[in-house]
This record gives structure tokens, sequence and C-alpha cells, in this order.
């Protein structure tokens, strides 16, 4: 969604209907009360066996944290340092056997133990 249809969004404190949310890009899809959960858990389930936790926890704060960035090279830096650790790891090695044999991955490195040294990369902020 963009800055202009965001602002006549809050500014204007209308409120509109679920297709215009889905056709401004505001949600990813509608679904009826009875098809959410079951339409959350699959798109869940397809995240749990498709990606590496690591990458998608990375990837997580990299999106939240470089909305507010200053300048693209903020976020060109992070994630150069992401590719570079995610690239040696054995969750990336996984990945292309993974692919190679046609079959799931199974990624080892997991998010308590695994990240990598460079996380975090931001200094916590006192609160005022």
């Amino acid at each position: 969604m963009g800055i202009s249809r965001a602002l006549e969004w809050t500014y204007s404190g209308r409120i509109f209907p679920a297709t215009e949310a889905l056709a401004g890009g505001l949600v990813s899809a509608l679904h009826a009360p009875d098809a959410l959960l079951p339409a959350a858990r699959a798109l869940a389930r397809e995240i749990i066996e498709h990606a590496a936790p690591v990458s998608v926890a990375l990837t997580r704060q990299m999106m939240w944290r470089m909305l507010g960035a200053d300048h693209p090279m903020e976020a060109h830096k992070i994630d150069s340092r992401a590719i570079y650790a995610r690239g040696a790891s054995g969750d990336a090695k996984e990945g292309v056997t993974a692919f190679l044999e046609k079959r799931a991955p199974s990624f080892s490195n997991t998010v308590s133990t695994d990240m990598p040294a460079f996380f975090p990369w931001w200094k916590a902020r006192p609160y005022e």
C-alpha cells in the first residue's frame, strides 16, 4: 500500500469494506468467518514447511526495524550481513540439497541457538 492510500484512510477515519482493504493492499486475502482459521493455519504450515526458522526471524526483524531507516544503505548493511551469514549456514546447504533432490527441506538451525553473530544489530533504547 502506498503512503497516499494510507494517509487517505487514516485522515478520513472512514470505515471501508473489506474488499477495499484487499484492493488497497491492507490485507492479503478475504475469508468467510468459518474459513479464516483454516486459511491462517495453512499459511503458517506453508511457512513452517518451506522456510528456515532463522531466516524467517531475521527477515521479520529486518522488515520491522528498517521501516524507519533514514537511508536505504542502513537496510543494505544488515541485509548483506544476513545474506553472508545465512549463505554459510547448514540451512543454506540443506535448502539447495532439498531443492535438487526434489524433497521438503529439514532445516536444523534454530532461532534460540543459531542466530548470526551480528544479531541483534540494534541498540536497545531506554524507556523515557
